[in-house]
């Protein structure tokens, strides 16, 4: 079954590559400790230097394999070349042509390549690139958002396609739980990616009114007001926030560009305005007004009631599906 691992890691749980820093090195090494395979965020710029750095500091914290998630819209060439360089475990894309020359250049350097995708047709493509695996990301899902289906039509569809490949897929989109995991495997599933519910842990590096937002929250929307300049045509899942819900109407031709300060960030050591309308996530560094600023978050956040230790997150995963199918669906159950 699923929870017996992927890609040669313990277990089929990912961590999902949250920008800007909120997967840092403290976060990845905490997941990958416990088994899992934790994927870095990348810089949405290309810094070399930088990204290693983050590689070197979350191997100060953890001797297990990790991977580096790249934004494929953003300048990424020499970024790649570090990663592979560095030979993390995982080379992670989304939002762009995973090619066959790029997962060959990968492979030859003894890394493996997982893209994510939002719709049959992207998974059709990266089938024919060779990928190691594919993470199909629902409309559930929060952040940024690849497609429209939800995960439980497209997730099987997606399988369906791969069964001649021995590709294994991986489901992401709403889980937070022992129970989305097992659901996730009745669908075909070898694995589950996971945003939010590893965005609400003790090492994630989001700031903590960020995090008990997470808990009071119940309820997500799904918009385009955040990022229209840095990043068009990417609509994102966030809380449902006040600031949301009067902003949600915002005119087309409106965006962060010409909006007031409402912060301030060290991202990656690079001192940020914020901007009303941006879309950097506030970190623990970020001033200002937290709560009008983009709280990505998927749609099971009102399952999440507390803020775990990361390895605890991914224990209760284990133990928690294990027990789901040994007792709920044994045979007499059925």
């Amino acid at each position: 079954m699923g929870w017996k691992g992927i890609l040669g890691f313990d277990y089929g749980i990912v961590l999902a590559p949250m920008g800007h820093d909120i997967a840092g090195p403290e976060l990845v090494a905490a997941v990958a400790n416990a088994g899992a395979l934790a994927l870095l965020h990348a810089p949405e710029w290309d810094s070399p230097e930088q990204l290693k750095e983050l590689i070197r500091k979350t191997r100060e914290l953890t001797d297990k394999p990790f991977g580096v998630g790249v934004l494929l819209p953003f300048p990424h060439k020499e970024n790649i070349k570090a990663i592979l360089e560095e030979k993390v475990a995982v080379l992670q894309v989304a939002w762009g042509e995973c090619s066959k020359e790029l997962v060959l250049e990968a492979h030859n350097a003894g890394v493996m390549v997982v893209p994510q995708v939002g719709s049959l047709e992207e998974a059709k493509k990266v089938i024919d690139a060779g990928v190691d695996a594919i993470i199909v990301q629902g409309y559930e899902a929060g952040g940024h958002v690849l497609g429209q289906d939800g995960l439980i039509s497209l997730l099987p569809r997606v399988v369906d396609a791969v069964a001649d490949h021995d590709i294994p897929v991986i489901a992401a989109g709403g889980i937070v739980d022992a129970r989305g995991y097992v659901a996730a495997l009745a669908l075909g599933a070898k694995g589950i990616c996971m945003g939010t519910r590893f965005l609400a842990t003790q090492e994630s590096y989001a700031h903590p009114t960020y995090k008990q937002k997470l808990i009071e929250h119940d309820e997500t929307e799904y918009t385009d007001i955040f990022g229209r300049a840095l990043w068009p045509s990417a609509p994102q899942r966030v809380l449902r926030t006040l600031f949301v819900c009067d902003w949600k109407s915002l005119p087309a031709h409106e965006n962060e560009s010409n909006q007031p300060v409402i912060g301030r960030s060290l991202i990656h050591g690079m001192e940020t305005e914020i901007h009303r309308f941006s879309a950097s996530d506030p970190n623990p560094t970020t001033t200002g007004e937290i709560e009008n600023m983009a709280l990505y978050a998927g749609q099971s956040v009102g399952l999440i009631k507390e803020i775990l230790p990361a390895g605890e997150v991914v224990k209760r995963l284990v133990e928690g599906a294990q027990h789901l199918i040994r007792q709920r669906f044994n045979e007499d159950s059925v």
